[in-house]
């Protein structure tokens, strides 16, 4: 501040009643008849005016009215006290602070993390294939702008090779490449593309299927093909690649994207994002304690595969409640389909099945009218039954015994699969019981695909249905024997687990007693789920936890160990009431067939084909005309459907085996239902087709 400028403020006038006001201004320039404030701070106090100094003529303002016109005028402190502090000799400015700062404060920048950019070219080259030899092989173009001609060769080999020619080599001959952990990796290829599709070291847990298959083939396009499906699988999206359409379903479109791009990564390049199986962890072991090692790639279906037999089974369920919407809702679908040969053409649907309920204890039937369990997949197993005995009764007529799958026995007794017959079961989600006690969310990593405690008390239990509910509670909380008079006065009727049965159909096969009067033992090739799936919990469910205590099983039955997969398109929850029907179909059926699952019957009361009586009636027409294992003719057939059941010995002794094991493994006894409900036989009028 100039001594002009103080000398002309200490005389400055002051109105009255301000002479002890305090003010400070930084910067002031006050001339005659003039005043310009840049800037205002309450903290040094002047000394009063004068009252006799009238030295601002022009200036015809209180003292109250510069106070307010300093105040508004505030705007630049920091230049105002580098003013002030240059003016005081020996003292260093300070660095301005935020309390020095009149007005918003400005927000900080906030520095955004850097995000990872994808490699070049020539990085994942080297990386494919180190070692590489780059050579420049011409120069053209003007001084400013060249344009250089490259090429690349292999180590070790004197041809050279355009960049922009140079082809992927075999998957034989391509060289491993480590990960992190220095781990080989060595991904796999479909034989048929093994020449012209490259090996790519990658991890299918780091990108999504979606940026997968872009970063593999860059100018795809997703394209939604329908709108108007289920709500769990509501968007269908497809992805054409070299002239083939691959497609994936979800809830949502982005979730459809990603099955689309995991079923094209599965077939062009063997990239699969199935928990069952790593690219990484090669010979990962999740058997039992004390049996035999089992690795991830001896218990996985082909990805391929798997989707086909899925995709299979839902268009034909869909096909079948077209006409009928009023049973299109379901919560647990099944189907078996039959392969006979190495070709996706060979596949061909045998049944399907939805339902997810019991029947009520007091319809019970004494007749074996009623199906007691109408869970989807028991009653697709029922159907592929219903086909067995269709398929027997081609052998009747010596002119139709050729197109039917099965073939006489070399010993002229009883008859066998044909070669390369095989029986896939898909299930929609897991099945009840030992195969879904888990926590879905809490296994997503392939370190967490493995039961950590297998010897954990609640693993492996025999679990049982409960009546008029879903879900299951193991045996040992149960009530033990089921009486016939007990579940009429109201005790619950309980039927084991869909997890338990399956595991005994790998023992003793899935045709059942009565079929194995005929044939031998048949086993399931291959399980195939569409949501659930945890490798190790659905591996010990279905066979894993017998393993060990199974023994003295007479031959040809055996310890059965399915492969298995999950879809590209997982089905999501559906939360809500299951409906309380159930919806079979077999092939060779015009329409599917409605059962009610309180009663086991249809609406009209009428039992259904699949029922204990239906197919008693077929194996007795049968009995007498083809040629049987245990030697058995209809006059020396047992009449009673227990007794029936009773007379195969082989049966009966892998049956108790089964049951034996479980014991040994304290994993509880099997529940039997009242046995007054097998104790039935069938009038004569239900033979009448029989010679």
């Amino acid at each position: 501040m100039s001594s002009s400028a103080e000398k002309t403020a200490s005389e400055a006038p002051s109105s009255p009643g301000n002479e002890n006001v305090g003010v400070t201004a930084e910067r002031a320039e006050i001339s005659t008849g003039e005043v310009v404030c840049l800037g205002f701070q309450p903290k040094v106090k002047l000394p009063a005016l004068p009252k006799r100094a009238c030295v601002l003529r022009r200036v015809h303002t209180s003292f109250g009215q510069l106070r307010l016109l300093l105040a508004t005028c505030i705007r630049d402190i920091r230049t105002l006290k580098v003013l002030l502090e240059d003016a005081v000799p020996g003292q260093k400015r300070s660095a301005p602070t935020d309390s020095d700062v009149v007005g918003p404060s400005k927000k900080k920048r906030k520095r955004s993390p850097a995000q990872c950019q994808p490699k070049n070219a020539v990085c994942a080259l080297n990386e494919l294939r180190p070692g590489l030899i780059y050579n420049t092989v011409s120069m053209t173009g003007p001084v400013h702008a060249p344009v250089f001609t490259i090429s690349v060769e292999p180590p070790g080999n004197n041809s050279s090779t355009s960049a922009g020619d140079i082809e992927p080599t075999a998957a034989s001959e391509a060289p491993a490449v480590q990960n992190g952990n220095g781990v080989s990796i060595h991904p796999m290829l479909p034989p048929a593309r093994r020449n012209s599709s490259p090996r790519l070291p990658i991890h299918p847990g780091d990108k999504s299927p979606v940026m997968l298959l872009n970063e593999l083939r860059p100018g795809i396009k997703f394209e939604c093909v329908s709108e108007d499906g289920e709500p769990y699988a509501k968007f269908t999206m497809s992805v054409n690649i070299d002239g083939e359409t691959f497609e994936g379903t979800g809830p949502s479109k982005k979730l459809g994207k990603a099955a689309a791009a995991k079923a094209a990564l599965a077939k062009l390049y063997n990239i699969t994002f199935s928990p069952f199986t790593s690219l990484f962890q090669p010979n990962r072991n999740f058997g039992s304690p004390g049996a035999p090692p089992v690795s991830f790639e001896q218990m996985a279906l082909p990805q391929v595969l798997a989707d086909h037999i899925a995709r299979l089974v839902i268009s034909k369920f869909t096909a079948l409640i077209e006409g009928q919407p009023m049973h299109s809702r379901r919560k647990v679908l099944a189907g078996i389909v039959m392969t006979t040969g190495p070709q996706m053409e060979d596949a061909k649907v045998i049944s399907v099945a939805t339902g997810t309920k019991c029947i009520n204890g007091e319809h019970m039937s004494v007749q074996g009218a009623s199906l007691n369990d109408t869970h989807a997949e028991i009653i697709a197993r029922r159907c592929l039954c219903d086909f067995m005995y269709s398929q027997l009764e081609l052998h009747i007529n010596p002119e139709t015994s050729e197109q039917s799958i099965f073939v006489p026995r070399p010993d002229s007794k009883g008859y066998r699969l044909k070669e390369n017959i095989k029986f896939h079961l898909y299930i929609n989600t897991a099945p009840c019981g030992d195969a879904r006690i888990f926590s879905p969310h809490e296994a997503v990593t392939q370190d967490d695909s493995i039961d950590k405690h297998p010897n954990r008390k609640a693993r492996g239990q025999l679990r049982t249905k409960i009546e008029s509910g879903e879900g299951t509670i193991p045996v040992k909380s149960s009530d033990g024997i089921q009486t016939w008079d007990g579940v009429l006065q109201g005790q619950r009727l309980l039927t084991m687990s869909c997890s338990d049965k399956i595991a005994r159909w790998n023992v003793v096969g899935v045709q059942g007693a009565l079929l194995s009067h005929y044939v031998e033992p048949i086993y399931l090739e291959s399980i195939v789920l569409g949501s659930l799936f945890h490798p190790s919990h659905m591996y010990r469910a279905v066979c894993g936890r017998i393993e060990t205590t199974i023994q003295g099983l007479p031959p040809p039955y055996r310890l059965n160990k399915p492969l298995m997969s999950l879809i590209t398109s997982p089905e999501v929850r559906q939360p809500g009431k299951a409906p309380n029907y159930s919806v079979n179909w077999t092939t060779g059926q015009e329409g599917p067939e409605i059962i009610n699952s309180v009663t086991g019957k249809d609406d009209q009361g009428v039992a259904s084909r699949l029922s204990k009586q239906g197919l008693f009636r077929r194996f007795l027409n049968l009995m007498g005309r083809i040629g049987s294992i245990t030697g058995l003719t209809f006059k020396s057939c047992p009449r009673q459907y227990s007794d029936a059941k009773e007379a195969v010995q082989d049966y009966k002794m892998a049956k108790e085996q089964l049951v034996l094991a479980f014991h040994k493994a304290e994993l509880g006894t099997w529940l039997k239902k009242p046995i007054e409900q097998d104790q039935f036989e069938l009038d004569d009028s239900m033979l009448a087709n029989h010679q």
